[in-house]
């Protein structure tokens, strides 16, 4: 859990876009259940998001996506746009923390509530070998995200935002987990 500064997010603001994601999610979850309705493979668990239920085909997904790392990133995805929250574990809003420890917690793996303590737990991965799914931390270790490949970070930045994706190089990298 960082420090960060506490502002007053803007109603308007985060109900418009909590209401732009679940409509995302919702097509998407139908998309998925048409494309899924012949598939013989099981569905994953299912994530509750603001009231729609996420449903990930694994048929469709690399086979690091079914690690616990990219378990742990399908999870994070599912929250864009919640809301941050200094303190918050979600599931309806999160700090930065919270969010890699609720999202890793839905992939069945227990990792520590703050940036600092996430910082020294997992195996330590350089940043030229970053899969999607690790934990990256900045500023020296006072932020913390989940690496979703192609150079970006899935977090939750700070009071007034969502959780969102954002480029590795947007933040002052420090270093990297893999749980």
């Amino acid at each position: 859990m960082s420090h960060h500064r506490f502002t007053s997010p803007s109603t308007t603001k985060n109900a418009l876009g909590r209401a732009l994601v679940i409509g995302a999610l919702s097509l998407t979850t139908l998309a998925v259940s048409i494309d899924t309705a012949n598939a013989q493979a099981p569905l994953l668990p299912d994530w509750n998001t603001a009231g729609v239920s996420v449903v990930t085909n694994p048929a469709k997904v690399s086979a690091f996506d079914s690690s616990d790392g990219g378990r742990a990133l399908a999870a994070a995805e599912s929250k864009i746009g919640a809301p941050y929250v200094w303190g918050a574990t979600g599931p309806d809003s999160f700090d930065c923390s919270g969010l890699v420890q609720w999202a890793y917690a839905q992939a069945g793996v227990s990792i520590p509530r703050t940036t600092y303590d996430q910082a020294v737990g997992g195996a330590p991965i350089s940043r030229d070998d970053l899969q999607p799914g690790d934990v990256v931390l900045d500023y020296g270790g006072e932020h913390v995200g989940i690496y979703a490949g192609g150079g970006e970070v899935l977090h939750a930045p700070t009071s007034g935002e969502s959780v969102k994706r954002a480029p590795v190089d947007s933040m002052p990298y420090y270093l990297a987990r893999r749980y």
